[in-house]
Formats: structure tokens, sequence, C-alpha cells
């Protein structure tokens, strides 16, 4: 298929730092175009991929994420670029926020959207409003059931990696892991009580954003202490071999994350996951399996007790059958026929 795919004006592709729907439409741009698609990526300058790549604006705008003006012009400045290529394109693939979703209809090409943020009160009205423009694919069964009735979800495909980029190792460290930007819903505070209710050593990795610095004061600076708890801020390249190491990642959510990428590289890696069964989580831990859901503090710590009942071989093969970007790759492929072709086939 001729594809146009559209990433975030914010940042190049791949990202330079923490960049997760950037990292997303890395390895699909690669993947898709690999098994003999044409892709063309819309995206910020500076961006590399075996896909054919134009940047609609002059400069990335990585302090002014979210700004409107810029993702308006991104847009628009895209849908000016497809409708002076020929052949024209078969489908566009939208990550970009709201502004292509919102004027879906005013190009003939049909658009399928990534679902890549939670349903709150104000984008469910949103996309009540402008259902009828595009078709929608959520990341996880949770979050195709938030959506409002209107909304054409016509397939739940998790977020890509390649597993095998990332080490496995059979024989664990003592540590567990919890990463992820240090706030309240990611739980790190709910992490360190539960590993020392277990008398296990914890690692904190991730990083404290504009707006957190007091809750990481208050909740979790007090109880770093170089040995039971540590604290090694945000991590880059060494991030797969922290996976590889940890006895397990915990994930002690309370929010409803509509997918958690952290949990399908940990369990690439050979690594359980110990979760909250929030959002995805309960789609993501097979349970028993790959890790164990659990309700509270309480029960992961009773849960690292249990770990040697987890085979590691088992984690790496579960990521590879479900999150390696073929597989992920092959059902949007499936998706774009589906929408291409005008059938209407929801999900739900």
């Amino acid at each position: 298929m001729k594809i146009a795919m559209l990433a975030p004006p914010w940042i190049e592709i791949p990202p330079p730092g923490y960049g997760g729907i950037e990292q997303v439409v890395a390895l699909l741009a690669a993947e898709l175009t690999e098994r003999g698609n044409d892709v063309t990526l819309f995206a910020a300058p500076g961006t590399r991929s075996r896909a054919e790549v134009l940047s609609p604006l002059e400069s990335t705008h990585p302090d002014e994420i979210e700004s409107a003006v810029y993702e308006a012009d991104h847009v628009a400045s895209t849908f000016a670029r497809m409708e002076q290529t020929q052949p024209p394109f078969d489908l566009l693939h939208d990550h970009c926020g709201f502004t292509a979703f919102a004027f879906a209809d005013r190009i003939d090409t049909p658009v399928v959207h990534t679902l890549h943020g939670p349903f709150t009160d104000d984008t469910s009205a949103f996309y009540a409003r402008h259902a009828h423009k595009a078709k929608a694919v959520a990341l996880s069964r949770y979050q195709a059931d938030q959506a409002p009735d209107a909304l054409e979800v016509v397939a739940v495909i998790g977020n890509p990696i390649v597993v095998a980029d990332f080490p496995f190792r059979d024989e664990k460290d003592d540590y567990l892991l919890w990463i992820g930007r240090l706030n309240d819903d990611k739980g790190p505070q709910r992490a360190i009580a539960a590993a020392r209710k277990a008398g296990a050593p914890l690692l904190l990795a991730g990083p404290v954003q504009p707006g957190q610095r007091e809750f990481f004061e208050r909740e979790v600076e007090p109880h770093v202490d170089g040995e039971s708890v540590r604290y090694i801020g945000e991590v880059g390249e060494e991030k797969g071999e922290l996976y590889a190491g940890a006895r397990a990642l915990l994930m002690p959510i309370r929010w409803p994350e509509p997918f958690g990428l952290v949990m399908t590289e940990a369990m690439a890696c050979g690594t359980p996951v110990i979760a909250f069964p929030e959002g995805s989580a309960s789609e993501l831990v097979l349970d028993g399996e790959t890790g164990f859901l659990v309700e509270d503090e309480r029960a992961m710590a009773e849960a690292i007790g249990r770990l040697d009942e987890i085979e590691p071989e088992r984690c790496r093969s579960s990521a590879n059958e479900r999150f390696d970007v073929a597989p992920v790759a092959e059902a949007y492929e499936r998706a774009y026929e589906l929408v291409a072709s005008g059938v209407r086939s929801p999900i739900r």
C-alpha cells in the first residue's frame, strides 16, 4: 500500500531521548517499508527512516509540545503535500494529536488514527463530535472499551518493540526495578513500600519532570539511602541491561494507562512484571505466567516472594509473540486494508 504516516512535529525520529510516540513511529515506518509498503513519513526536521521522509516545518519544537500553532501548521502542510502527490496515498496513518482527526474530512484519503492517550471528559467529547471523520486504533482492549460509542475502533494493536534489541538474562541480580516518570500516578512511593515489606533492594530510574519536584522530595527522596533504595535518574542506552538484571519490574500504577511500554520492554528481557490491575496492565501481564497482578503494596510484597515461579524464557517468548514489531506491523496492515476498503467493521 501507499501509506502517509503523520508523526508529531515536536522532535525528530528516532527521538534523541524520551519520546514514546516517536519511537513507535520509527519502528512502524521502518517495518512497514521493509514489508514492501510505500511509506512516506511526515515528521520533524532531522528525522531518519527507511521510509521516505518529508518535513513540513523548518525546525523542531521540543519545548513547545502541544502548542496549537505548530501542530496546525504541520498538519495543514502535510495535507497540502498529500494533495499534490501522484499517485495518491491509499491511507493516512495519524499519530499527531487531534488536529488531523478534526480535519480528516477535508482530504479524500482515508484516515486511521492511533489513540495514544487516555480518554478524559474533554477528549471523549472531542472524539464523539468528530467520530464520523476517521477510524481509530486502540492500544488495548481497556482503552477501546473507554471510547465513546460513536467512535469506530477498527482494531486493538499494542505499541511495538524490537524484542531482539533487548538483552535477555536467565540469571537475575538481587534488585527490583521501578522505571518511569516520578509522580503519584506511576507510584514510586508504593514500589518503595512493597520492596521494603519484601526485604528486597529497589532501583528507581526516571525523570523528575517540571511540577513533580515537591512530590519527589516528599515521597521518594527521604527513602533513598543508596542501599535498600537507590535512585539513578533518567536512563538511556543502559535501560536494557537494567531490565535484564532485575528480579522483577514493579508497576504499582494508580491510573488507567492505555498501554505500558515499560512492561513489554521488561518482559522482552526475560523479567517478570508485578503490576496493579489498572488500565491495560491486566492485558499485558499474564498473571502467573509473565508476572503477577496484585491489588496493593502488601500483595505486591507477597508476589515478590513468588518470583521463582515465573520462567524468564516465557516472558521473552510472550513479548516476541505479542509485541514485536513484525506482528504489530502485520496487524496494522490488516487495519489499513479494512479502512481503505471503506468497510465498516468496528471491534465493538
